[in-house]
This record gives structure tokens, sequence and C-alpha cells, in this order.
């Protein structure tokens, strides 16, 4: 069995193929290692943490709801929400008809240490910026982003560091965008222990 940690970077569909008129670049370009599939997605626009494996059984509980595996991403948000803000996420919001769960949210003090993103988002002088940090046991479309903009702070950028809890937890250390390796033993066996 395989299982591979990918640094998905910003405009890289997260599967192999792309059949559109204007192909853009896939996990294809990056990853030499054949029938490995994603454990669920980032989008085209997201980056960071992309899970993939040949084990079947694992993909689907990995990827199943009612297992409620932790997913932290970094936020960068336009503008700066309040607590008022960031409780109705913490507590669930509705979002295109399903309310979602309670999730962990905080705002971070600086500026993550990531990678420039290529390209760079937008930058409005006149509009500033903050991160959050978001850990959700949940991953439909596009939340995160459908989330912020439902409190009125859209995301600019988006970027999974981690899965799991903070003790058993699997992250990007040491994986530049666009870089991948295998799982050690030890980052293995705590995909099979995650509750």
């Amino acid at each position: 069995m395989k299982y591979i940690l990918f640094n998905k970077p910003y405009g890289v569909l997260s599967q192999f193929t792309d059949n559109s008129d204007n192909p853009r670049p896939t996990l294809k370009d990056y990853i030499p290692i054949p029938q490995v599939y994603p454990v669920g997605r980032l989008d085209l626009d997201s980056e960071g943490l992309l899970l993939l494996t040949d084990n079947g059984q694992l993909k689907n509980r990995l990827a199943h709801p009612k297992f409620a595996h932790p997913r932290t991403y970094q936020v960068q948000v336009e503008r700066i929400p309040d607590e008022v803000a960031l409780n109705k996420l913490r507590h669930g919001i509705t979002i295109k008809n399903y309310r979602t769960r309670k999730a962990k949210i905080h705002l971070l003090p600086s500026e993550p240490n990531l990678p420039p993103r290529i390209p760079p988002i937008r930058d409005r002088k006149s509009v500033p910026t903050c991160w959050l940090e978001m850990t959700l046991t949940e991953g439909k479309n596009r939340q995160v982003r459908r989330m912020t903009a439902a409190i009125g702070f859209p995301t600019l950028r988006l970027v999974r560091i981690s899965l799991g809890d903070n003790n058993q937890q699997i992250n990007l250390t040491g994986l530049l965008p666009g870089q991948w390796r295998e799982l050690t033993v030890h980052e293995t066996e705590m995909l099979f222990n995650f509750k």
C-alpha cells in the first residue's frame, strides 16, 4: 500500500487528468506514482496538504463525514472579523441549506510562515486583511470559502496545513509547494488510528 503526502500548489487540480478545453496542471504533473488517488479534494484555488493512497478502504473511511476527522486550514480573509463574527463560525452557520458543524477558529496574531503564493493574491491597500486558523471536522465543497463569505469576510488565500488533532497530526513540515513524500511508518499508523 502507498500513502503519499503532497503540498498542492495554487492552480493545480486535485485529480490526475483534465479533459477541459484549456488543460490545467494536475497531480500527474507532480506525482509519478500510478494508482494512487486523493483522499478528499482541495479546490483549484486552494493550497496545501493533500493525502493520496491506493488503499480504497482507508480512503473511504478518511473521507466519510461520519468519522469527523479534523482538518486545519490557515485562511487569509478580507478585513478583520470580530469575535461576534468568529463565534457564528464556531457554533455553525447555514450555507446553501446546510448547517455546518461546530469549528475551532481563532485569529492568528501575525501572518503565518507560508511560502509565497504564485501568483500572489490581489492586494488592495485600502482594505486590511488578516489570517484565521480554522479546524473543521467536515469537508463540504468550498466550505471554508462559503463560511467566511457568509459572515462578510471573503477568503483570499486558503492553505490546508494538517490532518488530525494535536495528539495525532500529519502536517506539511518540510514540504514546499509541489513537493511530495511517502508517509513515515509512524504517520501511516496515525492514519489508521484516527478516530
